[in-house]
């Protein structure tokens, strides 16, 4: 037999002792701290350079995040108009031309009444404060639990009459003016963003799945296609929704005799945004404004809201997502939280159909690959 068929003890220890090129490297950072310790740190100044980058850009990712949803919100319509026969272009253009008017009007006719309700509203805030410290309900109050609560309305009635508080909140509106304007340019650079997305979207896709391994585009694509659907179809059932409860919420507003019907009719818009909990905190405030100015009114509408809000939740929403992906109440709740915190009310809304869209990977994905193992 050939020498070279056995293996040789002493190579084999010789090899057993030599630094192997895995190790070299540990032993080179060892061997040199100084050089290790320099690209530590500028790695670390790299990460902190680039979390800071982030930071600065958040505004422009937040608009960016905007217009994607606003996209996938309007695509279903575009998608709807071509299968009638339309091209996407003017498809694009119709339903880009349709926001346009409904955003206007809906601004020219509300814009004013809220304006001046805000102003009447600080104006009469003294008056409020006088009439609650003069009703039975306060002086019930402090008769069984002390004089506490009369007092803090004398305080609060005290810092609206100070003419120096007054210049104070008037320097808040000139910046909530200032905010005001920031957020018209803002929003005309969302609107202009999502419409370059609504056009591009088919090839959006497209590149997303070509992305991918060949022998998973036909999964991928098919995921995607679901996702986005589910998307665009919870942001524009959203909407809908809230813009169903403010034209009621003004309506009964109006016929009790809440004189500040437009104001509170725009904050049920905002706050009915939010999935599950938005209903609910407009109820308690638009409540609490109401009996305020008549206690008859706001027990007609804390009742009348109610029963919407019944029929909101069996017959409105079921009817308006059949097309969303379904998620379970406490991972909508928690979604809401966490999205609210980190973004807002953006967050809120967004929140819902990513939790979905990642429900929709771990039961497509995730789960059939646990599944082949064994």
């Amino acid at each position: 037999m050939s020498r070279s068929s056995h293996p040789d003890p002493s190579a084999a220890g010789a090899n057993a002792g030599e630094v192997t090129s895995r190790d070299r490297p540990v032993w080179s950072a060892i061997a040199r701290p100084y050089a290790a310790g320099f690209f530590l740190t500028l790695g670390g100044l790299t990460a902190l350079l680039l979390g800071l980058s982030l930071a600065n850009l958040s505004t422009v990712l937040i608009y960016i995040a905007i217009a994607l949803f606003i996209a996938l919100a309007l695509d279903p319509l575009v998608r709807r108009l071509v299968r009638r026969g339309i091209s996407r272009a003017w498809a694009i253009v119709i339903v880009f031309g349709g926001l346009a008017i409904i955003l206007t009007a809906a601004l020219l006719l509300l814009i004013p009444p809220v304006v001046r309700q805000i102003s009447q509203f600080i104006t009469d805030v003294p008056t409020f404060i006088n009439d609650a410290i003069d009703s039975d309900a306060v002086r019930w109050v402090e008769a069984n639990f002390g004089d506490s609560l009369g007092d803090i309305l004398k305080e609060v009635q005290t810092f609206f009459t100070n003419p120096a508080n007054l210049t104070a909140i008037g320097g808040g509106l000139l910046q909530a003016g200032v905010t005001i304007a920031t957020g018209i340019s803002g929003a005309i650079i969302v609107l202009v963003l999502s419409l370059y997305f609504l056009a591009s979207l088919p090839s959006m896709k497209n590149s997303l799945v070509r992305l991918s391994p060949a022998r998973n585009r036909a999964t991928v694509s098919e995921m995607t296609g679901q996702i986005t659907d589910s998307v665009g179809g919870y942001l524009s059932g959203m909407v809908v929704l809230a813009l169903i409860n403010a034209v009621f919420a003004f309506i009964v507003l109006t016929i009790v005799g809440q004189p500040f019907a437009a104001l509170l009719a725009a904050l049920a818009f905002g706050i009915t945004l939010i999935p599950l909990v938005g209903s609910v905190l407009f109820w308690g405030t638009a409540t609490v404004f109401t009996l305020i100015v008549n206690p008859t009114a706001g027990l007609i509408f804390a009742i009348v809201y109610l029963v919407y809000m019944q029929l909101e939740a069996y017959i409105l929403t079921p009817r308006v997502m059949s097309r969303t992906i379904s998620v379970p109440g406490s991972l909508v709740v928690i979604g809401a939280l966490v999205g609210g915190t980190l973004l807002g009310l953006l967050g809120a809304l967004v929140a819902i159909p990513v939790t979905a869209s990642l429900l929709l990977v771990v039961k497509q994905i995730i789960i059939p690959r646990q599944d082949a193992k064994k």
